[in-house]
């Protein structure tokens, strides 16, 4: 198995399966340090501005959003009443494209993105082609009718055979829908980010 190509050495370095592939988890169990490390290096310790950037890093790389993005949605979040942390979470889970990749129609966020992009999915309706478009509660998405039969699907529900989503959504993989039943909650992001870090690293600048 290839411990390294440029995505093999993201999820090395932050020691998390940041793409959300199994070969990704199946790569950090055999090589879990960071790449260029043995088993018995010992790295320093981290200055608190270093874990913080670390943090914030893992958190963008696994949403797939560019700095300003981030930096952007930071704000958002900051402006409004309630939990900061808890209300970036909230806001990287309703991104359409984060949200096919929990309904299990993705195998990754990236690919998730591409469909987006490539107008497979609908809204109520209506084709979205907006990877950062935020879902409601009550909104129902779907596949485009042409869609429905595009072989990509077929490896893609058969490796999510089993797969769980979240209580936030209904999907129902036979008829290609997907109902937001509730705004997702902040125990519905991932969790192998410091949120707190997150927030830390903003603040301070």
């Amino acid at each position: 198995m290839k411990y390294t190509g440029p995505k093999t050495k993201v999820c090395r370095k932050f020691g998390t399966n940041i793409y959300g592939s199994d070969k990704y988890d199946k790569i950090l169990q055999r090589k879990p340090q960071a790449p260029g490390k043995g088993p018995r290096d010992r790295m320093g310790r981290k200055s608190e501005f270093a874990q913080q950037l670390s943090e914030k890093q893992k958190m963008r790389s696994m949403y797939g959003l560019s700095e300003k993005q981030f930096r952007n949605l930071y704000d958002e979040a900051a402006a409004v009443t309630g939990q900061t942390g808890d209300m970036i979470k909230e806001l990287l889970e309703r991104r359409l494209d984060n949200v096919i990749y929990r309904a299990g129609f993705a195998l990754t966020r990236l690919q998730s993105r591409q469909f987006v992009s490539h107008g497979i999915f609908m809204i109520n309706g209506t084709r979205v082609t907006i990877p950062s478009y935020r879902v409601k509660q009550g909104d129902t998405i779907t596949v485009r009718e042409r869609s429905k039969t595009s072989p990509v699907f077929g490896p893609i529900l058969q490796a999510h055979e089993k797969y769980m989503p979240p209580a936030w959504i209904t999907v129902d993989p036979r008829a290609f829908t997907v109902t937001v039943n509730a705004l997702p909650g902040a125990d519905s992001a991932e969790q192998a980010v410091d949120i707190r870090q997150v927030i830390e690293f903003y603040s301070r600048r």
